[in-house]
């Protein structure tokens, strides 16, 4: 009868091969989760953006409806001081009509700028919580390469290694998904 006693080191691979692969496994799971909130925060981002655009139009579509507004009232100013008294009362009227419209453009104006300014307040609070979902993706991405290379090579000390931006990317994500208000500005700064 012969016994064959099993290698050691073919035990120590497997085992690596089998932590490696928990690893991966949860890792991409959770990218993925991370993956569908920051796809929703893109769509929002660029809802905000468009939102932004239309409203600055729109500001500056009442910008010129006020410039235009101020010139005919400037025009009607100069033509009521040459007309006839009994003509006055209808200058006045129209005046009166045209400083109402330049004050309402104005105002109107005024809620267009505060509704835009919004808006980028908006796309700005949503970037920041992209970026962390940008930074969890690829920090868990070079912590899968890191892993794979370690279950090739057989180095527990690479798979150790891999788990570094494995837990940075972890991190990253998390703050996403919880909105935290943890983000590594420089680091951002550098990669952008």
């Amino acid at each position: 009868m012969d016994i064959s006693l099993p290698d050691p080191s073919e035990a120590r691979a497997s085992r690596l091969n089998a932590f490696v692969a928990i690893a991966v496994a949860l890792l991409t799971t959770f990218m993925g989760i991370c993956k569908v909130k920051d796809d929703n925060i893109v769509q929002a981002m660029q809802q905000a953006q468009a939102d932004k655009l239309d409203h600055w139009a729109f500001y500056q579509a009442r910008n010129q409806r006020e410039e235009v507004a101020r010139a005919a009232l400037v025009q009607l100013r100069l033509a009521a001081a040459s007309q006839p008294a009994d003509r006055k009362p209808d200058y006045d009227a129209a005046i009166a009509n045209y400083e109402a419209l330049v004050k309402d453009q104005a105002t109107k104006k005024e809620d267009l700028r505060r509704q835009a300014q919004a808006d980028q307040d908006t796309y700005d609070h949503l970037n920041f919580r992209d970026d962390q979902f940008d930074l969890s993706d690829a920090a868990i991405s070079i912590s899968v390469a890191l892993l794979a290379v370690a279950s090739l090579t057989q180095r527990w000390w690479l798979f150790l290694l891999a788990l570094l931006p494995a837990g940075f990317g972890t991190l990253m994500g998390a703050a996403g998904l919880a909105g935290w208000q943890l983000h590594p500005t420089a680091l951002v700064k550098l990669l952008t």
